[in-house]
């Protein structure tokens, strides 16, 4: 086993697998990050609940993902986390304590009879604060972090700029527009027209911090400028934008045509298309333009021994949250009366 771990291919092996790893947390855990960012906007308590219901089978389940490829990237890449962790504690703790803050104040409302707003807020803001962090670490690793001697060599701020905190909005505006087309495939009625309002307003917000994003990173870093925009790679490349612009209007069009699965189906294409460009731009560093995947890889008796855990856990994984969202397939009518296509 240990011989199979030596080959030059095996750390981009790894490296696929923590992207399919994180790609998948954005895109589940997205969809209920955006319902929490959007849960104030809703006019009506009924409104909230039904919104709360749709989560509430799948939200937990989502979050797997993101313990998942921390630890396969804390395993599989040992070097890349030594310097990537102190870059972004701060941003990184607060999510975590966001997320945990949003996990009991999810539990508690469902029990609450007094103070439910207090719930309603507590459950709004760390879906914001969660999603807020994830942007700052995501500007940060485009823009680069400082090292010296194989160390973080930056300050406990170094993570804040103006490029992370355009990819938070970004973010926030992404995940809404997820979490609203999530709304719209399995609502009906009042719920489901706040629905499309809300995504209407998310796909603007997301678009132009697209377009922000796209337009700042390159003018703050001059390889990723040269990466997108030298020859031949700005021919290779232009279709990632292209498709993405083409996604966003099909997106606006299909908010009120009726065809409901579709609005949530292209704002996840959107954030796969994103994650293209991300990759593009870091492409093949773990820790960007200083320690390549080849070099910050674990050594082959841990990657075989990751290898092990990957081939029982990650099958297990997937038929759980595929069995998850199969069984409460359909609308959801209301909470506590199940839902529609459930058996």
């Amino acid at each position: 086993m240990t011989e199979l771990m030596q080959g030059p291919h095996v750390p981009l092996v790894f490296a696929a697998v923590a992207a399919f790893c994180v790609t998948v947390y954005v895109l589940a855990d997205g969809l209920d990050l955006g319902v929490g960012i959007v849960f104030l906007a809703a006019p009506r308590e009924e409104d909230r609940d039904l919104m709360m219901a749709t989560i509430e089978p799948v939200w937990d389940g989502n979050e797997t993902w993101l313990v998942m490829g921390g630890t396969l990237l804390l395993a599989a890449f040992p070097a890349g986390y030594y310097v990537l962790l102190p870059a972004f504690y701060l941003p990184i703790m607060f999510m975590l304590f966001a997320l945990i803050f949003r996990g009991i104040a999810f539990e508690f409302r469902l029990q609450a009879t007094r103070y439910r707003f207090l719930w309603d807020i507590a459950f709004a803001a760390g879906s914001i604060v969660a999603t807020l962090c994830q942007g700052l670490v995501l500007g940060g690793l485009i823009e680069g972090v400082p090292m010296e001697n194989g160390m973080f060599a930056g300050g406990p701020f170094s993570f804040l700029s103006v490029l992370g905190l355009l990819c938070g909005v970004g973010l926030i505006g992404g995940y809404a527009l997820i979490g609203a087309g999530w709304l719209i495939w399995k609502t009906q009625g009042p719920t489901q027209v706040f629905a499309r309002e809300i995504a209407r307003a998310a796909l603007i917000l997301t678009a132009v911090l697209m377009a922000l994003v796209s337009a700042w990173s390159p003018l703050a870093v001059p390889e990723v400028a040269a990466r997108w925009f030298s020859f031949p790679n700005l021919l290779l490349l232009a279709p990632v934008p292209l498709v993405t612009a083409g996604v966003l209007v099909a997106i606006w069009r299909g908010i009120w045509e009726g065809a409901e699965p579709r609005t949530f189906l292209l704002a996840l294409a959107v954030f796969a298309l994103g994650l293209v460009g991300l990759v593009v731009s870091l492409w093949p560093y773990v820790v960007p333009r200083q320690v390549t995947v080849w070099d910050g890889a674990a050594d082959p008796q841990t990657l075989a021994f990751i290898a092990v855990g990957l081939a029982i856990i990650l099958p297990v994984v997937l038929a759980y949250q595929a069995h998850a969202y199969w069984v409460f397939r359909g609308k959801t009518t209301a909470h506590g009366t199940g839902y529609g296509g459930a058996h």
